[in-house]
């Protein structure tokens, strides 16, 4: 996996104009009718995915870029963030009730998407939602991006699809795709 410190640099700095409330308050609404008291974020940058989980939960974020991380940690003094990667996440096996991805798993490679599908799978004790760029033939999107196909991507895993639908535009006015898995025992 490539990883380009100047564009994440300048995507954290840009990242407070990507804040998207509508989907925040869609991921913590969720989180809290499924039950979930812990909440891990993978790609989490700045952690603007985070902010509406309020102090009843247990808030845990996961990025590469020294940068973001600082800013999270200053924006959610309650959370726990670690400079780690997806393919090797520093939490116990199924330790964290909620696990998803906004947008993260669209500039990784196949290897280190896979690797890292195994590694989300591993430390979710409930429930994975992935909210990626849908392609079913997962093509390139341009130099940086590739479409996904998440739902295809844990047909190999214990997991039940609970949901994979297209996002409504007004909640994310990408074409971004909603997958949640339940994982199971």
């Amino acid at each position: 996996m490539k990883y380009d410190k100047d564009f994440w640099n300048k995507y954290a700095d840009e990242n407070e104009s990507r804040n998207n409330e509508g989907f925040t308050k869609f991921l913590t609404d969720l989180a809290s009718s499924l039950h979930c008291t812990s909440i891990l974020e993978i790609g989490c940058g700045t952690g603007i995915d985070l902010r509406r989980f309020d102090d009843s939960f247990e808030i845990h974020g996961v990025d590469l870029n020294d940068h973001a991380l600082e800013l999270a940690k200053k924006n959610i003094p309650n959370g726990k963030f670690y400079k780690e990667n997806i393919t090797k996440l520093p939490f116990e096996d199924s330790s964290v009730d909620f696990v998803f991805t906004h947008k993260l798993l669209n500039y990784l490679d196949d290897d280190t998407l896979d690797n890292g599908v195994s590694e989300m799978f591993r430390v979710a004790k409930k429930y994975i939602v992935n909210c990626e760029l849908f392609g079913e033939s997962e093509e390139m999107i341009n130099d940086e991006i590739k479409f996904r196909n998440m739902q295809k991507r844990w047909l190999n895993y214990k997991v039940k699809i609970v949901s994979n639908v297209n996002m409504h535009e007004e909640i994310e006015p990408e074409q971004v795709r909603f997958t949640l898995l339940r994982k199971v025992q």
